[in-house]
């Protein structure tokens, strides 16, 4: 498994323990990522993960619930919600990670962790923040 996949499935758990157990878990799932990996990118990436989806969780959550129609965020498989909130996060904050490449992980894990309609779920879903956030990003000047 690649690093940034490895990163992201630890920030993938961490994320649904805090979904299921509340915020006051927070700092013990910093520390359960740190324990899981020894390699310092990886722990890197998933901590980066971790915490942005934290402190943006309302904007991702909103991005969400526009996109989601007919789906109310909190009646989401957990898992489900969780992957989308890293994507979107990634998607609309991530500095160096293609959105192909975000949109593709996602769907990744969704297919390895939730039902087997999951992956097309989130796909389509974040296909759709996806082109929403590129047609509100000013076009740039032509030289």
């Amino acid at each position: 498994m690649h690093k940034r996949s490895r990163a992201r499935e630890l920030a993938l758990h961490a994320l649904y323990q805090v979904d299921l157990r509340g915020p006051s878990v927070v700092d013990e799932l910093a520390a359960y990522i740190s324990h899981e990996t020894a390699d310092p990118a990886v722990r890197v990436f998933a901590l980066e993960l971790f915490r942005g989806c934290l402190k943006h969780h309302d904007e991702l959550d909103d991005q969400i619930q526009i996109v989601a129609e007919n789906w109310d965020i909190r009646r989401m498989a957990v898992v489900d919600r969780n992957i989308l909130r890293m994507a979107v996060y990634e998607l609309l904050h991530g500095q160096d990670v293609p959105p192909k490449v975000a949109i593709n992980e996602a769907i990744d894990l969704a297919k390895r962790y939730s039902t087997g309609e999951s992956g097309a779920f989130v796909n389509g879903i974040l296909d759709r923040i996806h082109l929403d956030h590129e047609a509100s990003k000013p076009e740039e000047p032509t030289p």
